[in-house]
């Protein structure tokens, strides 16, 4: 995917979460994706990719209740974790309908298909799909509402949105918090995902986006490949983002997305 290079600067105090601004100045990198949706190819990479991350969860949830149920006879307990794991199934069938939706993009040559998308529900949905994973680590998270919308597709937008709540869950201590939401910045929507967790350095902005990048070598849950994936789906949309950060304070990661 080509770029512009990316740019660090020291970026404008700001106030999240209502806490006042600290003496230090946050820092930002930016990355502008190309314009053009990429070829099919790199698509279909891209899906690929989202099927071997964003699908491991949701299979693991139905691994454990089935390893859990066959030890003995049915609790309420169990019968919990058997609803959980249906849940589960539901997200997943949900998905590869969708991914198979979207790789008949294929047969056509064009690519993906951009139309009106309203952010509002798509913010609600990256909240539930990682509220439970939040909740047993102590992190809260919550979403402002909104009625934008951006000229998109959704599954790549949901899929976005995914990846970057995981990753601030992930990066994030408990009694943390993470807030989704989105503001109109001229022309464009930028969708934000805010984290009180241990931000990043300037060297370390570039080189989140990599494939099998860890800010913290010592974390060994997740791939590495969150946000790779991230940056495929912002440059098959043509987007920009951002990232502001602060180590110690937080980071905020911004998707400009054209309004509808």
């Amino acid at each position: 995917m080509r770029e512009t290079e990316g740019l660090v600067k020291i970026a404008e105090p700001r106030e999240i979460f209502g806490t006042a601004p600290t003496a230090k100045r946050p820092i930002t990198w930016s990355m502008t994706a190309k314009a053009a949706p990429q070829e099919p190819s790199e698509f279909e990479s891209l899906l690929l990719a989202i099927a071997g991350h964003d699908l491991r969860q949701p299979l693991q949830v139905i691994q454990g209740a089935h390893d859990f149920l066959g030890l003995g006879v049915r609790t309420a307990s169990e019968l919990r974790l058997l609803r959980a794991g249906q849940s589960a199934i539901d997200r997943l069938k949900d998905q590869l309908d969708q991914l198979l939706a979207a790789i008949r993009f294929r047969e056509h040559a064009e690519g993906v298909k951009l139309t009106p998308v309203p952010v509002g529900p798509l913010l609600r949905q990256a909240r539930h799909e990682q509220e439970i994973g939040a909740l047993r680590k102590g992190v809260s998270i919550r979403t402002v509402q909104t009625t934008a919308t951006i000229h998109g597709n959704a599954l790549l937008l949901s899929t976005v949105l995914r990846n970057l709540v995981s990753n601030a869950i992930r990066y994030t201590e408990p009694g943390g918090r993470i807030l989704l939401g989105c503001r109109h910045v001229g022309e464009s929507i930028r969708i934000d995902v805010y984290d009180t967790g241990i931000g990043m350095t300037a060297d370390q902005m570039p080189r989140v986006f990599e494939a099998f990048t860890r800010l913290d070598p010592a974390r060994r849950d997740g791939l590495g490949v969150g946000l790779f994936i991230v940056r495929q789906a912002v440059g098959i949309l043509g987007y920009r983002v951002d990232i502001n950060s602060e180590p110690s304070q937080g980071t905020r990661f911004s998707i400009f997305a054209p309004r509808a």
